[in-house]
């Protein structure tokens, strides 16, 4: 992976998971550790039929009730055209942005995709499509490499995405 370049962006794009589903499954879950916590340690009263300890639900209250929404609210795709490629971060599993070089692949097409069928989800998937950067909507450019690898990038403004690819593919 190679550190990011200075040069100009042709286009920029930064999408959040921001879907009413997304929001309620992680706000649900963390709901469900809070309560248990006030709950069992803060008014002494067990939670379920079968309570774990209190340091269980110290734990859960940490990486489920806090990191796991916070990492979850903050994680993004950045996706940039520029002269020299394409760049991509999704963070926080990328630390920095990392180049498809534009003459590492031979074809980019706008596709509509079905995000379950075709990558199994959101997020970095790997699919029977090829491997998939999206986080939200059913639109992206496909990119089509030598030995029948692919890379989906999810975008709301596909068609600005691939315009930006193919100015940067034709020159020289």
């Amino acid at each position: 992976m190679m550190s990011s370049s200075s040069n100009e962006a042709l286009f920029r794009e930064v999408q959040y998971f921001r879907s009413i589903w997304f929001f309620a499954a992680v706000i649900g879950i963390s709901a469900v550790i809070w309560f248990a916590f006030v709950s069992q340690v803060v008014l002494g009263i067990p939670f379920g039929d079968n309570p774990g300890s209190d340091e269980l639900i110290w734990v859960l209250l940490i990486s489920f009730g806090i990191f796991f929404p916070i990492f979850l609210l903050t994680a993004h795709l950045t996706a940039e055209v520029r002269r020299d490629g394409i760049w991509l971060r999704f963070f926080p599993m990328h630390r920095r942005m990392w180049r498809i070089a534009k003459d590492d692949f031979y074809s980019h097409a706008v596709i509509t995709y079905k995000v379950l069928r075709d990558f199994g989800g959101w997020g970095i998937r790997y699919g029977r499509l090829g491997t998939a950067y999206n986080v939200s909507g059913d639109r992206g450019v496909l990119l089509r490499f030598p030995r029948n690898k692919a890379i989906m990038i999810g975008s709301q403004r596909s068609e600005g995405l691939d315009l930006a690819i193919r100015s940067i593919r034709k020159q020289a």
